[in-house]
């Protein structure tokens, strides 16, 4: 609250004369710090004037809100450096990134602290503006963090230029200040080396490779063309069609000028020494037995020990950072396949010579000499996690991916390091969607418990990523961003005593109508109330809704796949018989959402088993030796331990591969209908009776999924299969019709089981 403190009394104080409702005017993410709403409407007209003064930099703040007004409302005002018109930009001392928006009868006069918090204000007016008619407010603003980012990888799909702008765009509407530009990795090179030219005519085109591959099979199985690689980028090479592309440095420079005209500084990544496979195919002699080839798991890296390997890599940072004039470039740093290392002879003769005990050392090593070379360029380097392994410069900052190390921010921030948090949980947005992912991002706790006040400020902020191995095309891109990019733009914006999730939601949905008025193609909210198994004795009503009002949900009962002919629910269909729905929510223009399927089952009540004599509180566990990627071959492994839990958790200690069988009964107390909810991380079944009630078997982050089944009082047996190869988490949640949820003390094993 100290930061807003000489703002807040002035809002305050306009606060007691304006009387209108903020709840007709336009929903605004993140949410400002102080918005007041007022009874006057400034209307746009042909011939108004944007006032600034007469610097470059204004002049570029005059174009971007001049671009912006022209798009929302078709008029194009002029620009009048060193005058005054009905609309002014003007700069004043305040808190970095701070702007104060004032929209009156009168004028429009946005007041920033820097280019930042000019650019912010105008991202703020480009949400307010519906059509020449603005209403009237009073805002003042500023950022939590400093660093609010999103990364996109152009290697493992590539982008044009076009697209990459209109996805700066996207970004600078919701107030990110970061382009995380991932330009390079094993599938694909994409930026111009004039050096070394083999790089782009060798390496960023490809014949469609295994991700592609899956990306069609994707799209075949959902119905859905925006997982097909697009045409436009694909070129005919003799009898070939290869697909991908790359930036010229021309491209570089007008996409990093484009960004920064909002307020966006371009960070570029070169992941090295790993990720290289893609250099390694242009320029074989780089890697350690010339060649490039795939590793236990990573590809083949670079080869550290060779002086044309360094020189390769210096060649590359030479052309790469006059292209973008920031503090930071990223170095990678990540996912090394030290196997390579350990046979080659030159590597182990270079940690001989060196005193390098090691190939992590080895890492480390190639790394710090990279990075002084680069420090002598006139920059600062962001890497990976793994950096830290090996140890850290005073100037290098760490991005923290890996959710596994959880004490990688207070490692590194007590050694003095700044840190940006974006670990895979919840900030890959690569990984799809699930019902609570917003709720997941907006509650993440960015600065965690225990630093000192030294190192809380070292904690430089927040950042999406995507990853695209999986993403072939635009659409598909902004399907994976929105709307998850709308919580994590408040979570980065705001202070935790600021926000409210039930507000956000609110604003949330708004914004689908913003989103649609600008044809991204975002991933249309889950369906409520569904479930894998619906249980019913007599009949039931099917219902579901959607959170956007611009959707409408369509359904089948043959198994086939709904399209935009298939029926409408508008109304609950009341069935008396088992029938599996197939269901699918179809947006602006007929985009078709996520399929759902949900069976609904009509049943008698499952009759209570015997009650054993040698009955005892909890489960028994069997845990078996296992790598496999299903539940349902857990049992074929070596069986390693048999022990006893109280509830459906994994035993304390387990991790590595696990395969897990528990057994035992469960308690019901009434008959009914029994609803039973299971999530895991990884794969996950649940059995009453010998029936499966909930399938959740797939490699994948936390997911939950629920079934019903119908029971009679009494004792039932229960099994849950549970497989992860990192020791994961799984939790059971079983509840009755009036929703009263089932006490672990309702789960029973046999003595004898232990036998």
């Amino acid at each position: 609250m100290k930061r807003h403190l000489p703002i807040l009394l002035l809002t305050l104080f306009l606060s007691l004369f304006a009387h209108v409702n903020a709840a007709d005017k336009p929903a605004l993410i993140p949410r400002p710090f102080r918005t007041v709403w007022t009874d006057d409407t400034f209307v746009l007209k042909k011939g108004d004037i944007i006032g600034c003064d007469r610097s470059p930099q204004a002049l570029s703040e005059a174009e971007y809100l001049q671009e912006s007004l022209f798009r929302l409302t078709g008029i194009r005002p002029d620009i009048r450096q060193g005058e005054k018109g009905r609309i002014r930009i003007v700069r004043k001392k305040g808190q970095r990134g701070g702007y104060r928006l004032e929209v009156t009868g009168r004028h429009i006069l946005l007041t920033g602290s820097d280019h930042e918090g000019i650019a912010g204000g105008i991202a703020t007016l480009r949400q307010i503006i519906r059509d020449t008619a603005i209403p009237g407010v009073v805002i003042d603003d500023a950022p939590r963090f400093g660093w609010r980012g999103f990364h996109l990888d152009c290697s493992r799909h590539f982008f044009s230029k076009e697209e990459v702008k209109r996805y700066i765009d996207l970004m600078a509407l919701y107030k990110f200040n970061r382009f995380h530009w991932h330009l390079t990795d094993d599938q694909g090179w994409r930026i111009e080396i004039k050096q070394l030219k083999a790089l782009t005519d060798k390496s960023s085109l490809r014949t469609p490779n295994h991700q592609d591959s899956v990306c069609m099979a994707m799209a075949a199985k959902s119905h859905n063309d925006d997982l097909l690689l697009p045409a436009e980028k694909f070129v005919v090479s003799g009898s070939d069609s290869l697909y991908g592309g790359y930036y010229t440095q021309d491209d570089v420079r007008e996409i990093v000028a484009y960004a920064l005209g909002r307020g966006i500084e371009t960070i570029p990544e070169i992941d090295m020494p790993g990720h290289m496979l893609a250099a390694i195919e242009a320029y074989p002699h780089l890697s350690c037995h010339g060649t490039g080839s795939q590793g236990k798991v990573f590809s083949s890296p670079l080869c550290p020990s060779k002086d044309a390997v360094r020189t390769f890599c210096q060649t590359v940072w030479n052309e790469v950072v006059p292209l973008f004039p920031f503090e930071y470039v990223h170095l990678g740093g990540d996912e090394v396949e030290k196997e390579f290392w350990k046979a080659c002879p030159d590597c182990q003769k270079r940690m001989a010579e060196s005193g390098l005990k090691n190939e992590d050392e080895l890492q480390a090593w190639f790394f710090h000499d990279m990075e002084r070379y680069i420090n002598r360029l006139g920059k600062k380097i962001i890497g990976w996690d793994e950096i830290i392994q090996g140890g850290l410069s005073k100037t290098a900052t760490v991005m923290w991916w890996r959710s596994w190390m959880p004490h990688t921010v207070s490692e590194a921030t007590r050694q003095g390091n700044r840190v940006i948090v974006n670990p895979i949980a919840p900030f890959y947005f690569s990984e799809t969607e699930k019902p609570g992912s917003l709720r997941d991002i907006y509650d993440f706790k960015v600065v965690p418990d225990g630093l000192s006040a030294r190192q809380r400020q070292l904690v430089m902020g927040v950042q999406g990523n995507l990853w695209t191995e999986w993403t072939p095309s635009f659409n598909r891109l902004m399907y994976m961003l929105f709307p998850r990019a709308l919580a994590l733009s408040e979570l980065a914006w705001c202070g935790d005593g600021e926000k409210d999730f039930d507000d956000f939601s609110r604003r949330v949905t708004a914004h689908y109508d913003v989103l649609n008025r600008m044809d991204v193609a975002y991933h249309i909210p889950f369906l409520q109330n569904l479930w894998q198994t619906r249980a019913f004795t007599d009949s039931i009503r099917v219902e579901t809704n959607c959170e956007d009002p611009t959707a409408v949900v369509r359904f089948t009962t043959d198994g086939s796949v709904p399209t935009v002919q298939s029926p409408i629910l508008s109304n609950p269909v009341v069935i008396n018989r088992t029938t599996a729905f197939t269901f699918r929510p179809f947006g602006k223009g007929g985009r078709a959402g996520d399929i759902s399927r949900a069976s609904y089952v009509k049943q008698g009540l499952l009759a209570a088993l015997p009650h054993p004599d040698d009955l005892r509180q909890g489960l028994t566990v069997r845990r078996y030796e296992y790598e496999g990627k299903t539940c349902r071959t857990i049992g074929q492994s070596r069986e390693m331990s048999v022990v006893q839990v109280d509830d459906v958790v994994i035993p304390e200690g387990m991790k590595g591969n696990i395969g897990l069988i528990i057994e035992g009964y469960i308690d019901i107390p009434a008959d009914g209908i029994y609803t039973f909810a299971l999530t895991s991380d990884d794969g996950s079944l649940l059995f009453i009776d010998g029936n499966t009630v909930v399938d959740n078997d797939r490699e994948q982050s936390p997911h939950k999924e629920v079934g019903q089944v119908a029971l009679k009082r009494g004792l039932h047996a229960i099994e849950v299969r549970y497989f992860d190869q990192n020791g994961g988490m799984l939790r059971l949640q079983v509840s009755d019709e009036n929703q009263h949820i089932l006490h672990p003390r309702d789960l029973y094993r046999r003595t004898s089981a232990t036998n």
